[in-house]
């Protein structure tokens, strides 16, 4: 029944947000992308809209965006290596982005977060195939 999800978030700066996560190795679809928004392809079925605040309030209907101090959401990505887990979120660290935990290993799985540059979280995960979550 569904083939995709898009997340919707707003940003600061659409350029700011393509040159964060084109810097990360994300893809930006075009089709969906302009000055006011972009669309970050995390997989093909799976796109981030990132709008302006000003845009963003468009689809709200008289909501009040969340402020930098709250968290509504935490976007889980899994890698499919530790290694990569590593990579990915020691690159978010370089070019600005919070450091939210330290790097854990629970034996079954590496996590590292991080909070983007507009405040949202991202928990860069890797699940090791052979265990049984324990």
């Amino acid at each position: 029944m569904i083939s995709a999800i898009f997340i919707n978030m707003p940003v600061e700066s659409a350029a700011r947000s393509r040159e964060f996560f084109t810097s990360l190795g994300f893809s930006i679809y075009e089709k969906f992308s302009g000055e006011e928004t972009i669309c970050v392809e995390i997989t093909s079925n799976v796109r981030a809209m990132m709008s302006t605040s000003e845009k963003f309030k468009g689809f709200i209907n008289g909501k009040e965006i969340a402020s930098r101090s709250t968290a509504e959401a935490i976007f889980s990505l899994e890698c499919n290596s530790g290694e990569e887990v590593r990579a990915l979120t020691e690159k978010a660290f370089s070019l600005g982005a919070r450091k939210v935990n330290d790097f854990e290993d629970h034996g079954f799985m590496l996590s590292w977060a991080f909070e983007d540059l507009d405040g949202h979280l991202w928990d860069i995960f890797w699940m090791n195939p052979e265990s049984n979550g324990n």
